[in-house]
């Protein structure tokens, strides 16, 4: 499921829709979301039809690095994130949004 981004009149704020599907999230009971927008610690995600979503309100002008966590550990990125960027801590990639 894409990104969604609904920017505020003024432009300096923007809600970002973050969702993936049950089957995206390997079976996980519980997904949360852990970025740079909230010091990388997992909020959980609301399970509804399918698929996991959370909505935040972001400042524009920026990107930000996420990646979905499941109640078993597992981190998984975003296969609709804007880009990709290395993380060394993860040895791996971090999802993106660019706002």
């Amino acid at each position: 499921m894409p990104l969604t981004k609904k920017f505020s009149k003024d432009k300096t704020v923007c809600k970002v829709g973050f969702s993936l599907t049950e089957e995206s999230a390997g079976g996980a009971r519980k997904l949360f979301l852990a970025g740079e927008f909230n010091a990388w610690t997992p909020a959980p995600m609301r399970k509804a039809k399918g698929s996991f979503s959370l909505s935040l309100e972001l400042p524009t002008g920026a990107s930000y690095q996420y990646r979905f966590v499941t109640d078993a550990g597992a981190w998984l990125n975003d296969t609709e994130a804007d880009c990709y960027v290395f993380s060394p801590f993860a040895d791996a990639d971090n999802s993106v949004v660019v706002l």
